[in-house]
């Protein structure tokens, strides 16, 4: 529990969380003012494409040789807190596995990002040091919804191993589009990648295999959740090892879900919901402050 936000949290008449894990630890200390609104977006900004556009979007963007490659991507800022260095290990150790079954490293992962953020590390030399340059596609283009929308159509499944993500917006954009993610159970990232309803996973959920007690002057102490990157492979690998009905109905069941338990229209009912409650009966529970001198 963040106990060095409390002056923060007394001092607000509501708070709304988007994330669940947020959410869970405020609650019960203030059930009369937190509640959980998750993220949303628009229908209409990222949605299945029909898979003849899908087919030729594929092969106009990553070449004829390509348009049957499974395709993994990763939409994020390259910064130390996404763990891109680690994104391209574990994409180093998913083709070594399908090389060592195909006999070839066919797969392309696209990573929509600037590989030479101040941020984050040297993306051209991490990818030439692993020596993968033929299986990583650079996206480094600012692009409208409608071209990232493209993007997540064209791909296979959508990663996110961050070590703290407080919602992770790109693999919701990608659940939109029916594609699949590999995301390790942190922060807001947890209520996407596995169905709070009955448990079952939206792709692969990746279990925190090792937490790290870090904080600042600004924040004390926070947990950063990390996993490895042999396990970050073996999830891909699952994605890849499923038979086109499997694929198909996993589509389905990601977009469903994305569309049910993120959607827009209930998102904007909550919020007016909590604001006119709010502001109807915040005095009843309201304190003023004191100032003492002293």
């Amino acid at each position: 529990y963040p106990k060095f936000n409390e002056e923060y949290y007394n001092a607000t008449d509501l708070i709304n969380c988007h994330s669940h894990h947020t959410y869970t630890q405020l609650k019960e200390k203030y059930p009369k003012k937190v509640n959980f609104i998750p993220h949303a977006l628009p229908k209409d900004l990222f949605f299945k494409m029909e898979k003849q556009e899908i087919e030729r979007s594929k092969t106009q963007i990553l070449g004829e040789n390509n348009k049957d490659t499974f395709v993994a991507i990763w939409v994020n800022r390259n910064a130390k807190r996404k763990r891109p260095s680690d994104v391209l290990k574990s994409w180093q150790l998913f083709l070594e596995q399908e090389e060592s079954e195909k006999g070839e490293k066919k797969s392309i992962l696209i990573m929509h990002t600037d590989p030479k953020d101040s941020e984050g590390p040297d993306l051209i030399s991490v990818v030439e040091m692993l020596d993968i340059k033929e299986n990583v596609y650079f996206s480094t283009e600012r692009l409208e919804f409608e071209k990232i929308n493209v993007l997540y159509n064209i791909s296979d499944v959508c990663l996110n191993i961050s070590f703290a993500e407080g919602f992770g917006l790109g693999t919701l954009e990608a659940m939109q589009t029916g594609t699949p993610i590999v995301a390790i159970k942190t922060g807001g990232l947890t209520r996407q990648v596995v169905d709070y309803r009955d448990g079952s996973e939206n792709g692969v959920a990746l279990p925190v295999e090792t937490q790290s007690l870090v904080g600042s002057q600004f924040i004390p102490y926070i947990y950063e959740d990390y996993v490895s990157c042999e396990t970050v492979a073996n999830g891909i690998k699952k994605i890849y090892d499923l038979d086109k009905n499997e694929k198909e109905k996993l589509s389905k069941k990601v977009q469903k879900y994305a569309h049910e338990c993120f959607n827009l229209d209930n998102t904007i009912k909550e919020w007016d919901k909590t604001f006119d409650e709010t502001i109807k009966n915040w005095k009843k529970e309201y304190k003023r402050w004191e100032i003492i001198e002293i």
